[in-house]
């Protein structure tokens, strides 16, 4: 079933590597970009790099970020030198950075340097930034705007969000790729990402979710929400930011009139999202089984709505 999976963060790549267990290079992965930042002379591009490293397998999963084994001896050799010192990257992270800034900086598009990385690393599925252009979610907190990865980290997304931005959303595109893979899709799926920060940017470039809309498969999402909180990160901050409930009919209201249906974790304490129709599996993705029952489970809801 070829599928194409919307994902940023840890909990959409972690689909995405249950996903690729089960259809292999039948999956195509559109990743958030608006996390990526311009430091220590690299391009980061943190998302489809998570992904990408939990595609290949080399992902640290203990922390759920970074490389197994890797070591952070350039970065500290960086930060010996007066580099700054609170967004670290490691050997082997450090390497892909350097190969996207060289290809881009030669005239390379940022869609062919993340199919490089994916390729030279072995993966199978396809990995797809959101967009070429350069988008960076902005966050307002304690009457200040900041980079989304300053607040992340610098601030461990403790703050109360008071507004959030999208620099360059205005002139950002879908790329080819991106709508044809959406346009030849049997499947597509909203992984259980941060919704506002991850999944948000992506259905906010100018085109994407009317392509989402207007293609012949279904659309269904997978609920961050497992057990009725979040597993790691501060979604909940910004679903407050934007009034919304901190729980899967939350999301499901950010993702109105583009999903079909909804996939809620089996535990879930609260009433399914009304006006969409909900289907319950456990979604806690502790182990490679465990994301790729996530994964079947999904399909199966495609499957479904496909014979409805």
């Amino acid at each position: 079933m070829k599928t194409v999976l919307l994902a940023g963060g840890t909990g959409g790549a972690k689909l995405a590597s249950g996903m690729q267990a089960v259809v292999g290079a039948d999956l195509s992965v559109i990743a958030n970009t608006g996390d990526d930042i311009e430091i220590l002379g690299v391009h980061v591009s943190p998302d489809p790099d998570l992904i990408t490293y939990w595609l290949s397998g080399e992902i640290d999963e203990a922390r759920g970020w970074g490389i197994k084994d890797d070591t952070f001896r350039a970065f500290e050799r960086l930060t010996r030198f007066g580099a700054p010192h609170w967004f670290s990257l490691s050997d082997l992270d450090l390497a892909a950075c350097l190969y996207r800034r060289d290809f881009m900086a030669e005239g390379g598009r940022l869609t062919d340097a993340a199919g490089q990385i994916a390729r030279g690393l072995g993966v199978s599925a396809t990995v797809l930034p959101m967009c070429d252009t350069p988008v960076r979610t902005k966050v307002l907190c304690d009457g200040s705007w900041r980079g989304l990865q300053e607040y992340l980290i610098l601030d461990g997304g403790l703050p109360a969000v008071e507004g959030i931005e999208l620099d360059g959303i205005a002139g950002a595109e879908p790329t080819p790729e991106a709508l044809r893979s959406i346009a030849e899709a049997e499947l597509i799926v909203i992984g259980p990402s941060n919704p506002v920060i991850s999944i948000g940017p992506i259905l906010a470039i100018s085109g994407m979710r009317e392509a989402i809309i207007a293609a012949d498969a279904p659309v269904v999402a997978v609920s961050p929400y497992v057990a009725g909180k979040v597993i790691k990160g501060p979604t909940d901050n910004f679903m407050r930011a934007l009034e919304r409930p901190t729980n899967t009919a939350g999301v499901a209201s950010l993702y109105e009139g583009v999903i079909d249906a909804m996939v809620i974790d089996a535990d879930d304490p609260d009433d399914p999202p009304p006006g969409v129709r909900s289907f319950s599996t456990p979604t806690l993705m502790h182990s490679a089984e465990s994301r790729a029952s996530v994964a079947r489970a999904v399909i199966k809801v495609g499957r479904k709505l496909l014979e409805d």
